[in-house]
């Protein structure tokens, strides 16, 4: 199947499915939050947004890159997220690249984002959905960070195929400039588990869509397949 890797600036038409991709750490992070009892992530554009929507909607939470800010309750650690308590709360989510890149294309019928924690549940929902080429959308380092794309091209083989090895894309992810800066704490808003921690195979059983829901671009986790009918678009 011919699947499509791009990067955000790549981006020049709206297309049919569409997985972004970001591994270290937005949508690792994501799949944390949902393991941790959130019930959906809402996508925001700006920092200024994500503290709007947060003081606009009483309960919701909200989370950043980088250090810890005054009015966000977390940062994109998955190392600092995983002994949270989010029970049936909604997550406001901003990022430098993850979210970015899931905006970009929330407009595609189907959206879903991945990382290697959800990379097996991710290609078997689109196996099932049968939806034809991916476009992957590699949202670090302008399309070209390494940890991405050997994610996005692992998911890319797993739809066609079962068995496929994971241990040469993790290797690549392992080895790649971004896996190295948090390694190195160069990155704030850090755990020391966090590289090992975005580097476990489908951690997590469900993978994650996007969809619009009354203006905004809402994340939530999908463990059970709906199949749509051959002259249905696809619509989740």
């Amino acid at each position: 199947m011919d699947h499509h890797f791009v990067g955000i600036p790549e981006l020049t038409d709206v297309p049919r499915v569409a997985v972004v991709v970001d591994v270290m750490r937005a949508f690792t992070v994501a799949a944390w939050a949902f393991s941790r009892g959130v019930e959906r992530i809402v996508l925001a554009s700006t920092e200024s947004e994500a503290l709007d929507l947060k003081e606009s909607h009483p309960g919701w939470l909200a989370l950043k890159d980088g250090a810890p800010a005054a009015g966000f309750d977390a940062v994109n650690s998955p190392g600092l997220l995983r002994s949270c308590d989010f029970a049936g709360r909604t997550l406001v989510q901003k990022t430098t690249a993850g979210t970015v890149g899931a905006l970009a294309v929330a407009n595609a019928p189907l959206v879903l984002c991945a990382s290697f924690v959800v990379a097996g549940p991710t290609a078997r929902f689109l196996r099932a959905e049968e939806p034809g080429p991916v476009t992957f959308v590699v949202t670090g380092e302008g399309g070209r960070a390494d940890e991405d794309l050997a994610c996005a091209e692992y998911i890319g083989r797993s739809i066609a195929e079962d068995g496929v090895e994971a241990t040469p894309y993790i290797r690549r992810a392992r080895t790649s400039r971004a896996a190295a800066d948090l390694a190195g704490g160069l990155r704030s808003g850090y755990h020391p588990d966090d590289v090992d921690l975005c580097l476990e195979i489908d951690r997590f059983p469900f993978a994650m869509v996007a969809r619009q829901e009354e203006s905004l671009t809402v994340l939530r986790p999908v463990t059970e397949v709906r199949q749509p009918s051959a002259d249905t678009p696809i619509s989740l």
